[in-house]
């Protein structure tokens, strides 16, 4: 390869296919609620928990990695994801789960996510940050691809606490493994050159609590991503009454539809810009959240719900390209890690309220009628607060 850079990328990707099990969740849930007997209130409790670490510890994650590098700020990643996954396979407890699943798997998340995207960038010019971004993300997208037939299959032979000891056995070796292929491009290498925008800004993380495009950018990632991470963390039960044990595919197709919508959104903003894909993006969330009202209240057609996972898979993996090159963008690469985990807490945050939210009114009512017109609710108010971003001018703050 001409360019290094595509290892980088190439190893960005697979450590994120990896730490990808938090979007198979709904999976597991199934699978808990039929033998752990837990309050079905608290049911999303363990996965809400590790959105919400996952996306603080981001900022720890990001600090490490532009200090001491990304290759073992992702070996850590690795070892914690397997230590949380090694302790919850040995129990069905309410509480050893929120531990295990929730808190150091979303450590380890944290410390591997935050190191798979930086040092891709580095290696390519602006023009090209959408686009590669887009491609390292879409492996977090990408993984219920294979998790979501394969976690079927684990617990069909052997039950929740087999599925997650491999995948602790799993997880560490793969990660651990492609973190060796992670490193930063000389300072003479890097190919963006000296007169890219993302060298001349430099935004210390102190500076974001002084620019209104961060509150912004915060909230708004706050609405997109805890709407779409209250869909994926019930697909799998949405999906039950009308696909039966096929339920799995309708995770699939979401997955598909996750991935994809990273790539193309990093091409599409490259070519018309941030703020425009993101409006696009935040409205069609929307509708398709008012769309899924009448769909998963018949059920009668199944493809129509495997049609709507990935619209909202979609729409929901855009963010996960947007959000990144807006900070790199807007704030610069020479703090870029630890500037984007301060972003990515919006992520968290929405996950973690949004996802208990849901659980809460489907509880109470019966149904997922209320948590899409709550969801759709939010994104209009997402939409409206896109319209006040200014476009990016990569002017200098210290």
């Amino acid at each position: 390869m001409r360019n290094p850079g595509w290892r980088v990328v190439a190893a960005g990707t697979g450590i994120n296919l990896a730490l990808g099990i938090l979007y198979a969740w709904s999976i597991f849930k199934s699978a808990i609620e039929k033998d752990f007997g837990w309050d079905p209130a608290r049911l999303n409790d363990p996965y809400a928990v590790c959105c919400l670490v996952f996306s603080f510890v981001m900022i720890l994650g990001g600090r490490c990695q532009d200090r001491f590098g990304p290759k073992w700020t992702a070996v850590l990643g690795g070892v914690m994801v397997a230590a949380g996954l090694g302790i919850s396979s040995q129990s069905s407890d309410y509480l050893v789960w929120v531990l295990g699943f929730g808190v150091l798997a979303g450590i380890g998340i944290g410390f591997g996510y935050s190191a798979a995207t930086p040092p891709a960038l580095k290696w390519f010019p602006a023009s090209m940050t959408g686009k590669v971004a887009g491609v390292v993300v879409a492996g977090f997208g990408l993984a219920p691809l294979y998790i979501a037939p394969l976690t079927d299959l684990l617990l069909r032979k052997g039950g929740v606490g087999f599925a997650t000891l491999f995948y602790s056995l799993f997880f560490l070796i793969s990660v651990c493994g492609l973190a060796m292929l992670l490193k930063n491009p000389e300072e003479k290498a890097l190919v963006a050159g000296k007169n890219s925008p993302a060298l001349q800004v430099s935004v210390q993380p102190l500076g974001l609590f002084v620019r209104k495009d961060f509150y912004l950018l915060w909230v708004i990632y706050f609405i997109a991503s805890g709407a779409g991470l209250m869909v994926i963390s019930s697909i799998n039960g949405m999906a039950k009454k009308s696909m039966g044990e096929m339920a799995f595919l309708a995770v699939v197709v979401l997955a598909l539809g996750n991935a994809s919508g990273r790539v193309v959104a990093g091409f599409v903003s490259d070519k018309i810009g941030r703020k425009t894909t993101l409006l696009g993006v935040t409205i069609l969330q929307a509708i398709c959240m008012l769309i899924a009202v009448p769909v998963t209240e018949t059920l009668s057609f199944p493809i129509l719900l495997v049609l709507l996972a990935t619209a909202i898979g979609f729409h929901y993996g855009a963010n996960l390209c947007l959000f990144p090159a807006f900070a790199k963008d807007l704030y610069g690469l020479k703090n870029f890690g630890v500037n984007y985990g301060i972003l990515f807490t919006a992520w968290g945050a929405g996950g973690f309220v949004l996802s208990r939210l849901q659980q809460m009114l489907k509880a109470s009512s019966g149904n997922f009628r209320s948590s899409f017109l709550v969801a759709a609710a939010f994104l209009v108010v997402g939409a409206l607060l896109t319209l006040l971003l200014d476009k990016p001018k990569n002017a200098v703050l210290a």
